[in-house]
Parts: structure tokens; sequence; C-alpha cells
């Protein structure tokens, strides 16, 4: 699908997305989901990630992209998201591969400025999306870095084609950000970084998302998390229709939410 024209201002932010199939999408939740809820899940974070950016984008120059797989899944994307989202087919063996192939394409684009976004936050505060365009979008190279609390990071923006701050990471492990922060010191790249976010990824950050959207309790209690209302909607659903609340021990467990 060919991408929308940029321009040197913009700031391009591609989620690295998988379309929604039952056993190939949000397993780690499985149980205490079951592979049709956790397939569920991942269409409404994609939905409330989609929603959260376009909110961005009314405060900053933000341009919203999905660099998605499988190939041949792009129909998924088009039927499940706004219109005004661009597609990027990047499906490749490893995944800085698949990192760098997004940030390639949409500075090729012309995009001033290119990012990588998770989708496994939907609750990302917007204010951290906006910041990182404004960041980026001051003269001079530099990278933003939003690390996660799992290690990783959940938001990479770079303004130059740096493949060094993708080579020789430990993916899906504790020192992915770690190892980044390295990349970048040996190449002299400015590092700024966002504050910790959190990936729902296993039982206990999928606690701490009810935490937010069902109770209040935000993350980080200085910044407002996204209300994510597609996940907050599926949620209450399971909840009220599926036991989740108890698969969860949401009510015998209430201190793992805090």
């Amino acid at each position: 699908m060919p991408l929308r024209s940029g321009s040197a201002c913009s700031c391009a932010i591609a989620v690295m997305a998988k379309a929604s199939v039952p056993g190939r999408t949000k397993t780690r939740l499985v149980p205490p989901l079951s592979a049709q809820e956790a397939a569920a899940f991942n269409t409404a974070f994609l939905q409330d990630i989609a929603a959260n950016l376009a909110a961005a984008a009314r405060e900053a120059d933000i341009r919203t992209y999905m660099a998605y797989g499988p190939p041949g899944s792009e129909r998924f994307f088009a039927e499940t998201l706004p219109p005004n989202v661009g597609l990027i087919e990047a499906w490749l063996p490893d995944f800085g591969d698949c990192l760098f192939h997004a940030i390639d394409r949409l500075l090729d684009d012309g995009h001033g400025a290119a990012v990588v976004l998770n989708s496994d936050s939907p609750t990302l505060p917007t204010s951290l999306l906006t910041r990182t365009a404004e960041v980026l979008a001051k003269p001079g190279d530099r990278a933003v870095l939003g690390p996660s609390s799992d290690g990783g990071y959940y938001l990479l923006g770079i303004k130059r084609r740096h493949h060094r701050l993708f080579e020789g990471i430990d993916w899906s492990t504790e020192r992915v950000a770690r190892q980044t922060r390295e990349r970048a010191r040996e190449i002299g790249l400015e590092l700024y970084e966002l504050p910790q976010w959190y990936d729902v990824d296993d039982v206990s950050t999928l606690r701490q998302l009810h935490a937010e959207l069902c109770d209040g309790r935000s993350f980080d209690r200085t910044l407002t998390p996204h209300p994510a209302p597609h996940s907050a909607a599926l949620i209450g659903r399971l909840i009220a229709n599926a036991g989740l609340g108890t698969r969860l021990k949401l009510t015998t467990n209430a201190e793992a939410l805090t």
C-alpha cells in the first residue's frame, strides 16, 4: 500500500501490529484468557492506540501507521481501523529488522522523524506521544526512547537511519532498553528518555490495566493515562459475562492492583 506523503516537519508513528488471530496473538495472556479473548484484546488495543494517536495528532504534527503482519492480513487492519491509518507490511524473521524496515519506509516517504510504537500499551498517556513529536521536531539529530517496566521499550523514535540501534539486541528480554542506550552511546547519538510505562503481556499487567481503567489507579500518578474505551468495554463485558474477575482474582487479590 503506498504511504502518504510526509513533510520535513511531520512525525510518523508506526504501531508494530499483528492481525488478531486466536492462538497467534497475545498468547502470553493465555491463560487466564482464552485464545479468542486474547485476540479480542489485541483488536481492542489496536483500536485504542489508533484513537490515542489521533488525539495526539490534534496537538502535534503526527501521522499514524500500522507496521503489520502477517502478510496478507491488510484487510483486517483496513476493516478494524480508521481509513486515515497508513499500512506498512513489516514481517521479517528478526524483530530488529521489522522495526528498522518500518523506520526506513517512513523516512523514505519524507517524514521528518519516524517512531515505532508497541501494540501492548493501550493506556499510554497521550502527552508522551505529543512530547515525542515535539522533541524530534527540534533541530539536530537525536532519538527518543520510551522504556517499559519490563526492561524493553514501548517507543523508539529517530530522525535518521541509525541501523546500529537495532543491531545485536536481545529482543523480548529485560536487556532491550539497556542495550539500546548502549548503542546510542556507541554512535554518539543524543537520547531523550520518556517516563517509564508498562506493556500488557502477562497476568500482572492485565490486572494493572483493570486497575487503571476500572479503578482509576494510574501506573504513574504524575501522568494521565489514555482512557482506552475499547479495552475498558471489553474488560467490563468479560467480568460481567465470562468470570474474568474470578480468573484474575480481582476480589481476593486486590493488593496486586496497587
